[in-house]
């Protein structure tokens, strides 16, 4: 193997362990705002569960004050 193709193949590893991590770093802040997420998600939940009608909240389960 001439040193050149050496230097080049260390060059190319060297590009993809930076790519790596970098895509580590990304993938655990997205992680990261899932759980947040999926936290925010159960205590609206719960928010609505626990509301004056159990659930039955919002303007799409009330007449409008017309009728």
């Amino acid at each position: 193997m001439t040193e050149e193709r050496l230097i080049d193949i260390e060059t190319k590893i060297a590009h993809q362990e930076h790519l790596l991590e970098e895509l580590s770093q990304v993938l655990y802040e997205q992680q990261k705002t899932i759980d947040h997420l999926e936290k925010r998600l159960i205590q609206l939940s719960k928010k609505i569960e626990d509301g004056p009608d159990g659930g039955d909240i919002g303007p799409a389960n009330q007449k409008p004050p017309h009728y």
